[in-house]
């Protein structure tokens, strides 16, 4: 057996598939989801087969990175294919730099797993690109694997290197294209222009005279939410008031449609990519303080136990009264006074009675730190540090998950929801074997999980964090556990979800940054007014899997501006000692997070002098095959920062020598 065909065995993903359900080929063939590395090399994935097809690079058939097609296996010992065909496109448009060779000009793709033999330009307008201009390409014609791939220059996005033309490269490789259509602003403008009316206001309950104000980060603009408060008898009528976005957004106009395919926000280390046009989104929308909003809420009935005892939910008209930081808001907790006071004292009393309920009820606390950056004027980051989540945090989060939570009580009631269609967020129990593997991390960490068997309860799991409270291997551990949870999604159908552990739930709060709750308030307001929803189930579940997925990109995004800005960070820090935890290993390294700095980089195989390692058979440690020496996820090492590539947005360490494991 060849060394190619060992490590290829390795990386092929084993599934465990009941039999029965094991998928058959189509004429010899599979329908895959192909997954490219960044050396070139890819797989043919499918629900239903055992292990992941490798195919090598010269017979991918010009197939590109989630791209689904057509996959023959030809060697049956390794599970080796080729694509014979391709089925769809994942993208169409790619972002690249721009160079000259032999009197043509090519574009080198951002995205590592775009054809590494680069996109020709063809086409008359080439917008005068010039070498290391970055530029947003559409392919006019696929590679079959013996001629190049070709496309044609939509824009120029800026010169390689700059801050905002790297930031808009991200956006646009993801899929968000960074301004809006003109039909789309015009629409935008036309409804600012006409402001709120008499009309609007009409029918809605009014809570103008009730006290109201907004918390949110320092820099927001766009403000979902309010919070209204006043006594009634004993107890007090909090109101979560959200901005009205479907009263502006309505089907078919072009700014639905936009929003629609945009699905989110996405949210980069310096800046918004918002799904709504910022005059909208920044102003008729947003929740301003000393200005009438329309707003769609949940208004409840609460004890000073946290208790509901009754609920409504409606349109609305507000009136904030002061927009709150979450700074100001925490320095009020803490003592400093305040006009509001009594009521944010009144607010946080009753959401840490409700956030004990919760995680009694095996609710899971993952809240993480965030990553930040203090930048220059020009981007570059000056620092990183990490950002926790305070009272005054938990506080807004607390009535925005009520809030959540109650709109899909409202509508599903186990067996009586009559069949009504909804949107739902899901969270799937956490799949065994990535249970089995927390399990691992954790005793090599010296904690044994109470839980016995593959499954681990909320309870089980807030039981780790406690465990580890105040120690520097919270977060690690905080994103072990992450790891090993499924991603929630939308779905008409109801699962419940496991993370909040909450028989039902949904996003109502946040209209202006994710389109499902858009499609949350107009189905809610169907539901209450008694109006048929007319469209098809169906269709809707297709919006849920797109707004689904949009998630995913936006995600994926917002990482990759972080990692851009960590490398930028670390560039001028080669050849520095820092101390290392590792995080997870492969077949070709271990992955280090450097605690001093926050980043994470990878000590390559090659770079370890001392032994040959290789990771055991659950990918929990690297071990020496002559001296037994092992270096396992969890261990703190000393290492060297070697190198940091901006364009492969990587970080590399070597191990300091005779470093330790500990």
């Amino acid at each position: 057996m060849n060394k190619k065909r060992s490590n290829n065995k390795k990386r092929g993903k084993e599934r465990k598939v009941k039999s029965g359900n094991e998928l058959r080929p189509t004429n010899g063939e599979f329908l895959c989801t192909i997954s490219l590395t960044k050396k070139g090399e890819g797989f043919g994935m499918a629900e239903g087969l055992k292990k992941d097809i490798f195919i090598a690079s010269d017979k991918l058939g010009g197939a590109f990175h989630g791209d689904t097609a057509w996959v023959k296996i030809e060697n049956e010992k390794y599970f080796e294919g080729r694509v014979t065909r391709i089925e769809t496109r994942a993208k169409e448009q790619f972002v690249g730099t721009i160079h000259e060779e032999k009197n043509s000009l090519w574009i080198t793709p951002k995205d590592l797993k775009a054809p590494t033999a680069g996109i020709m330009i063809v086409g008359e307008n080439t917008f005068r690109a010039k070498e290391d201009d970055v530029v947003l390409v559409k392919i006019t014609n696929w590679s079959n694997g013996k001629e190049e791939t070709k496309g044609e220059i939509i824009r120029v996005i800026g010169k390689v290197g700059e801050n905002d033309t790297e930031m808009e490269a991200i956006s646009e490789e993801h899929g968000f294209r960074t301004s809006h259509e003109n039909v789309v602003t015009t629409e935008a403008k036309n409804l600012n222009e006409t402001g709120i009316r008499e009309s609007d206001i009409s029918g809605r309950r009014d809570f103008r005279d009730i006290t109201t104000f907004t918390i949110d980060p320092e820099d927001a603009k766009d403000f979902d939410d309010a919070i209204s408060i006043r006594p009634v008898g004993d107890k007090f009528e909090i109101g979560i008031h959200i901005a009205d976005v479907s009263h502006y957004l309505k089907p078919g106009s072009a700014l639905d449609k936009e929003a629609r395919k945009r699905a989110t926000s996405v949210y980069l280390v310096d800046r918004v990519i918002p799904m709504l046009p910022e005059i909208l989104s920044n102003n008729l929308c947003s929740l301003l303080p000393n200005q009438d909003r329309l707003t769609f809420s949940a208004v409840f009935t609460i004890d000073n136990n946290g208790h509901v005892t009754d609920e409504w939910f409606g349109k609305t008209v507000i009136h904030s009264d002061k927009r709150f930081t979450y700074e100001d808001v925490q320095k009020v907790i803490e003592g400093e006074g305040n006009k509001y006071e009594k009521e944010i004292h009144t607010l946080d009393k009753i959401a840490k009675k409700m956030r004990a309920t919760r995680f009694a009820k095996g609710s899971i606390y993952l809240d993480s730190a965030e990553i930040k950056f203090k930048l220059d004027e020009k981007g570059k980051p000056i620092s990183i540090y990490k950002k926790e989540q305070k009272d005054a945090n938990k506080l807004v989060e607390e009535y925005m998950l009520l809030a959540n939570k109650k709109v899909a009580e409202k509508i599903f009631k186990r067996g009586e929801d009559g069949g009504k269609i909804f949107i739902y967020r899901n969270h799937e129990l956490p799949n065994s074997d990535k249970i089995s593997d927390l399990k691992e991390v954790l005793v090599n960490f010296g904690y044994k999980p109470r839980g016995a068997g593959t499954g681990l309860t909320g309870q089980e799991i807030n039981a780790v964090i406690d465990a580890f409270e105040g120690k520097s291997e919270r977060s690690l551990i905080m994103w072990i556990i992450l790891r090993s949870m499924a991603k929630a999604v939308y779905s008409t159908d109801n699962i419940g979800h496991f993370g909040l552990a909450y028989d039902s739930y949904t996003h109502f709060t946040s209209p202006i940054r994710r389109y499902p709750d858009v499609m949350v308030h107009r189905l809610l307001e169907s539901h209450l007014s008694g109006k048929m929803v007319i469209e098809d189930k169906k269709e809707y579940e297709k919006l849920c899997n797109h707004c689904s997925d949009m998630e995913r990109r936006a995600m994926n995004a917002e990482r990759e501006s972080i990692k851009f800005k960590q490398v930028e960070y670390v560039m001028d820090k080669i050849g520095q000692i820092f101390t290392g935890i590792i995080t997870s290993v492969t077949d070709w390294g271990m992955y280090v997070e450097a605690e001093e700095i926050l980043c994470e980089g990878m000590v390559a195989l090659r770079d370890i002098k001392e032994d040959y390692f290789a990771p055991d058979s659950k990918g929990m440690k690297l071990v020496g095959q002559k001296t037994k020496k092992e270096y396992r996820i969890g261990d703190r090492i000393k290492i060297e920062l070697i190198s940091a590539n901006l364009r492969r947005r990587s970080i590399d360490f070597r191990l300091v020598p005779n470093t330790i494991p500990n």
